[in-house]
């Protein structure tokens, strides 16, 4: 992680530095000096650039910010208003505009807020790309006056519903009853929209924001909600939203929350069946289950894995030619139809499964089946490198001896907070117990834990 960017873009509790309106001032002129160093000449202008958010209050507040810091450096700008995250990515395309930025915190509470940006591309920047970017940031030392702005026009995002034409025929989700939560988010007026139009019979949540009720007690964040909502009005599926629309959380007809990697193995089987998974690979992270593995290659395929992050997924894709990916948190990528993570695509594809199928979710998504799981976070006072401890090298030997190639041990240390994170998957809970006791007696022993 940089200075200023996570490993999503920037974000923060919203009148903290850095997310204050003088910060986004200064980022917008820095990244408009990014921008004209690295234009070719030969073109006459720089290519416009997009801005979209979600709906929490303080987003008007950082939009006008950039607006004035943009305008200020000879930028045109495009402004979306509240959308998806993915809208913005598709809107770079659609305009080939030079630059996307997206105003959001994403799952977080109404109070933060943040700034994600994609490229020319609709892509995600790389972290050295954010490095060269925050070094601009703070070669600048001007000051920001917070004048009255007004609002902007805002164009129209009919591009984002084209994208979704030819997934399903008209009126195919015509009989099925959808739990659909859009977190008083960005989705509220997309999503709804977009399912409507396909014929989908919907039972809506969080589809009333407010400006400081974002991800309150609905959304992905809150699956218990949309589990009772859906037994309660006897739908055939549940979808949530995060507060940006990036992610999708899905539950069965009988209110289940079906685990991300579920999902992911249910999209790399259909894939797979009809010969469209791009170099016959799904790419997840270090954290998804190895019951994925396992499922995927009894398909014919396999499964690729990079550290943790959507921005690490995409990257990973792009490179091997993968076209599908994501991470068990529920971004989802089809690079197919779009650059980046959308929940609402991820639903759509889902949905024109089960039509296919004619069956239940809860049966159609029995065929992946996830290895059991034991997790253990131990809080340290310093993070000696694990290559140092031999007692614990040794143990991991001995438990790997142990799994016979049947699970697997995941160690790192968090990147936030003084705890080693220890992750055991085995075919049997029993199995992955034992594993993970050994672990946790020889960690114990090599380091200083609290």
């Amino acid at each position: 992680m940089g200075k200023y960017f996570g490993t999503d873009g920037i974000r923060g509790r919203f009148g903290d530095f850095p997310m204050t309106d003088a910060f986004a001032y200064r980022l917008s002129l820095a990244l408009a000096k990014f921008l004209q160093a690295n234009t070719d000449e030969s073109d006459e202008q720089i290519a416009p650039i997009i801005i979209g958010r979600d709906t929490r209050a303080s987003g008007g507040t950082l939009e006008g910010a950039m607006r004035k810091g943009f305008e200020a450096s000879g930028m045109s700008v495009i402004f979306l208003g509240v959308v998806p995250t993915p809208a913005v990515a598709l809107g770079v395309l659609k305009h080939k505009a030079s630059l996307g930025i997206a105003l959001t915190a994403s799952h977080n509470p109404s109070s933060d807020n943040g700034i994600k940006l994609f490229n020319e591309k609709g892509e995600k920047f790389s972290c050295s790309i954010e490095g060269k970017i925050e070094a601009l940031v703070d070669s600048i030392d001007e000051h920001y006056q917070a004048d009255e702005i007004s609002e902007p026009d805002y164009v129209d995002h009919d591009f984002y519903g084209e994208a979704f034409n030819g997934l399903l025929k008209e009126s195919a989700l015509s009989g099925m009853r959808i739990v659909l939560d859009c977190a008083n988010g960005a989705t509220f007026k997309t999503s709804p929209a977009i399912l409507k139009a396909l014929g989908a019979d919907l039972v809506l949540m969080g589809v009333d924001p407010n400006g400081s009720n974002i991800n309150e007690g609905v959304g992905s964040e809150c699956p218990n909600s949309l589990s009772e909502a859906v037994r309660e009005a006897g739908a055939d599926i549940g979808l949530a939203h995060d507060g940006d629309g990036d992610r999708l959380v899905v539950c069965d007809e009988k209110g289940s929350i079906l685990p991300g990697d579920v999902l992911l193995g249910m999209y790399a089987l259909d894939a797979l069946k009809y010969g469209a998974l791009g170099g016959d690979t799904l790419v997840v992270t270090v954290q998804s289950n190895l019951g994925l593995d396992f499922a995927v290659k009894e398909a014919g395929g396999r499964v690729e894995r990079v550290d943790v992050g959507d921005r690490n997924v995409a990257e990973k894709m792009r490179a091997i030619g993968s076209n599908l990916g994501g991470e068990s948190s529920g971004h989802i990528l089809f690079t197919d139809v779009c650059p980046t993570g959308d929940g609402l695509l991820a639903a759509v594809q889902l949905l024109r499964m089960l039509k296919s199928a004619n069956k239940p979710l809860s049966e159609l998504s029995g065929g992946i089946h996830l290895f059991p799981q034991e997790t253990k976070n131990l809080q340290v006072v310093e993070k000696t490198p694990l290559e140092e401890l031999t007692g614990l090298q040794s143990a991991l030997i001995e438990a790997k001896t142990l799994l016979s190639g049947e699970g697997r041990i995941l160690l790192r240390y968090s990147g936030t907070e003084s705890k080693l994170r220890i992750l055991v998957e085995a075919k049997t809970a029993e199995m992955a117990k034992k594993v993970m006791q050994i672990i946790v007696t020889e960690a114990c022993n090599g380091l200083r834990v609290l």
